[in-house]
Formats: structure tokens, sequence, C-alpha cells
């Protein structure tokens, strides 16, 4: 089947006269979803996509994944499109114009069949929104497929996409990637544009990718990486493609890690903890040096975060009359950002990239850095939601992702990999970062360690 293929496989089919373009999205538009992965379908859109790359030919300077289809989170504002954001207070918003991350996926000639589900604002590390039903991953139905790029997460584990982008402010693409089996790549801080919105005066959040593979993730990254002008900040741009990175040797490097929680103190299931130490031997197999580090952030960065994460929710209001609709978390923490000054605020920032220092300086002799991805695996469904206490709801989101947001605090670039699965058949991540700027070296090493423990061949139910 052609979900079979990977994306780069697929692209090489299109190249080749194997497949058309609209061969390939009238395959992933006649797949069900039974895994709340899209909250709007385009597929009429796509077609008419396809059939213009059809008409026009393939360009001389195409990508690799250019005919392949792909979906947008649903936070992306698209032209023309019905855009969310996850909240049934934008339940019928349609914006006048694209963000650059949706030009940039037309630019490159990949069809979009739809928006993919999120949680209202991006906010939650599960999906769960009012306008959609829960995005879960197809390893196990009745649980969680993460947040907040959950229905990208779970297109892509469920052959329902070949690759997608999505966004992370504090591990949305990493922890989806750990709870439907995916690699999740969080670029460094500004390798992907915000234009034209700019919507994170903080430095928190950036897009990034899913894919099955190390590859593909790398090759959408090709697609979405760039400055654009007026950009307030940005990364150097790379020696050469993010995807031939992938063909490199990255040498022997110097690998610390830690598995000690980062923002909270909780239990760590066995699983993660098994998958980090597998990593880490697996690393050590490859001529690596594994030792251990001290914690890189200490906790009174936690509180800091916090109030920068709440400011930024509060930053998204709903349109006038509708603040009713706003669930009850978005509401909590909305309240809490407008409870801080503007100088509080600056000085959040300003101690937040403080401990950022601190942390790169202290992790400056390792080439990467090995944690788990989450503390535990995916979590059934309401698990972690709380509508009647949102204090609680927010503290079992970070009881169950503890790692994940310290690298949006340095701005490193990090991913999350597919290397083990629990007895019953749930994937399990562990997450590796890099200096910032460094992914080619971070996706070197991340396609060797896939090439020596592939996770390709397993398929979850129903593919």
């Amino acid at each position: 089947m052609l979900h079979d293929l990977t994306a780069l496989e697929q692209g090489d089919a299109v190249r080749n006269g194997d497949v058309s373009p609209l061969e390939l999205v009238e395959h992933y538009a006649g797949r069900a979803d039974r895994v709340g992965a899209f909250v709007t379908t385009t597929h009429e859109l796509a077609r008419d996509h396809a059939r213009r790359l059809t008409v026009t030919g393939r360009p001389a300077d195409a990508g690799p994944l250019w005919g392949v289809p792909t979906a947008i989170k649903d936070l992306h504002p698209t032209a023309g499109v019905r855009t969310t954001f996850g909240s049934a207070a934008y339940d019928d918003f349609v914006p006048q114009v694209s963000d650059e991350l949706v030009v940039s996926i037309e630019a490159a000639g990949m069809p979009s069949l739809g928006k993919t589900n999120t949680p209202e604002f991006g906010s939650p590390c599960y999906t769960e929104p009012d306008v959609a039903p829960p995005a879960v991953t197809p390893w196990d139905t009745t649980r969680t497929a993460g947040g907040s790029s959950g229905g990208a997460a779970a297109a892509v584990a469920a052959g329902l996409l070949p690759v997608a982008p999505g966004s992370d402010g504090g591990g949305s693409i990493r922890i989806p990637a750990s709870c439907c089996g995916l690699v999740g790549l969080k670029p460094s801080r500004g390798r992907v544009s915000g234009a034209p919105m700019y919507g994170d005066p903080v430095g928190l959040a950036t897009a990034g990718t899913l894919a099955r593979t190390v590859r593909d993730a790398a090759a959408l990254l090709d697609v979405l990486a760039g400055r654009r002008v007026g950009d307030p900040f940005w990364a150097p741009p790379p020696s050469a493609s993010f995807l031939a990175a992938c063909d490199r040797d990255p040498g022997r490097l110097r690998v610390g890690r830690f598995a000690v929680p980062v923002i909270t103190d909780t239990t760590v299931a066995p699983s993660s903890v098994l998958a980090w130490d597998d990593a880490s031997r697996l690393l050590e197999s490859l001529g690596h040096d594994v030792e251990g580090v001290a914690v890189p952030i200490p906790p009174e960065a936690v509180a800091d975060f916090e109030t920068c994460w709440a400011v930024l929710t509060a930053l998204s209001p709903a349109p006038p009359g509708r603040e009713d609709r706003l669930r009850p978390l978005t509401r909590w923490l909305a309240e809490r950002g407008h409870a801080v000054s503007g100088p509080e605020f600056g000085l959040a920032i300003g101690r937040l990239r403080q401990h950022a220092a601190a942390a790169l300086a202290s992790l400056a002799p390792y080439d990467v850095v090995l944690t788990p991805t989450l503390a535990a695996p995916p979590v059934e469904v309401g698990a972690l939601r709380d509508d009647a206490d949102p204090a609680r709801d927010f503290a079992n989101q970070k009881a169950f992702t503890p790692w994940t947001s310290a690298w949006n605090v340095t701005g490193m670039p990090a991913v999350s990999l597919p290397l083990h699965m629990t007895g019953d058949g749930l994937p399990v991540g562990v997450m590796l970062a890099a200096r910032p700027a460094e992914e080619e070296l971070l996706l070197s090493v991340a396609a060797q360690v896939e090439a020596a423990a592939p996770w390709l061949d397993r398929r979850p139910p129903g593919w």
C-alpha cells in the first residue's frame, strides 16, 4: 500500500512517475480517521492543488517531498480554511491570510488534506478540544495521542498522512511523538520563522516535524526552515540540507544523560527508565561516550516558565462575547496571566534567559544530552484533564512531561525517538537534545541510532 512507504519513498515514486500527486491525495483522502486526527478536512482543495502540480510539472529545484500530501496543525492560520485554534470560541473562524508555515508547505508542492487536531490554543499536553473528538494513539485508541500536536501525530502514526508539521512550546511535538511511536523534531529557536504573527514574545515555541523516520522528519524541516524578513531572531543556515545530515557519520560523541525530572518531583514509570537505559547502552555500542550529568535547570526556573506560559495564554483571547466558550484550563491560565504586571513579565523572561544561559554553559562540553521523553507511556483519554480543578490539570500535565520544556527554555533542538515498547504494546520515546543550531549533528546521530534500532517495521493495530 502507498501508506506503507515513507514520505521520501513516496516523493521518489512521484518523481519517477510511478504515482501522481493526485493519486497520493486520493489514497489518503480515502482512509478513515479513527484516531481524532482532523478538525477540518480539505480534500477538494488538496485535489485541486495536486492537479495544478501535474499541469505545471515538477520544477527543477523541487525538493524530495514535492507531490507528497500533508496537513496543517489547526493553530496555523490558513487562508480560506476554517482555523479554530482548538477552541469553540473560534469554531467558525476563517482567516484571510496564511502564516509562513502554510506558505512554505504550499510552495514545496505538498497538498494539504486539512487541519490537524490540537487542544485549545495549543496549551495542554493532551488533545481533547471541544471542536473535535480526542486525538488518540493508534496503538491503543483508549489512550491519548498527546499534545498539542496530537492530531498531526495520530495522523502520521495511523497512516493517514506520510509526514506532518507540528509546533512545540513546551514539548508539543515530542510528547505526541512519544505517545504515537514517531520521530518528533523540535528545531532550534529561530530555525523556523514565526511570521507574520510572531505570537510568542518569549521564544519558547517553534514549528517542527512529525514523521515515521528521521530522514522524513529532516526532509520536512528543509521545507519549513529559513529566515524571513522581519524575524526578530534566527538560526544560522545549515551547511547543507538537513536531509543530507542524516547520511553523515556523527563521529565519536560525548553524551550527557540524566533522568531526574526537571519541572516537578514525580514518579517515573519503569518503562521510561528502561527505554532511557537501553538508549544509553545503544549509544555506547555505537562508540559514543555516555556519562551522567546534573539536571541543568534549577527548580526556581519553573515559576518563571509558568509565569510566561500563563501570560502567553492570556495573549490568546476569545472574540468578544464568546469568552464563555473557553475551556476551564484556558480561563484559569489566562486569569493567572492577566494578574502578571508588565514589569513582572519582563523580569520573568529575563530570569528564564539567565537560567537558559547557565544550562547551556553547563551542557556545553556535551555534544548531545539524553533524557526520557515522558514520565509514562500514553495515558487514558481524560486521565490528565480536570475541568473541575484546572490547577490539578496543570499539575497532572507537569508530572507527565517533566523534561520536554527544558529544551524550549534553552532553545536547543531536540528529538524524540521511538526506541521502546511496553509489554502491553505502548510506544515509549527517548529524547536527544543538541547545542543550539546544531540540528545537523542531532539528525546525524538520530539517524545512526534509528539504523541500529529500526522502528519502522512496527505497525499499530489497523495499519
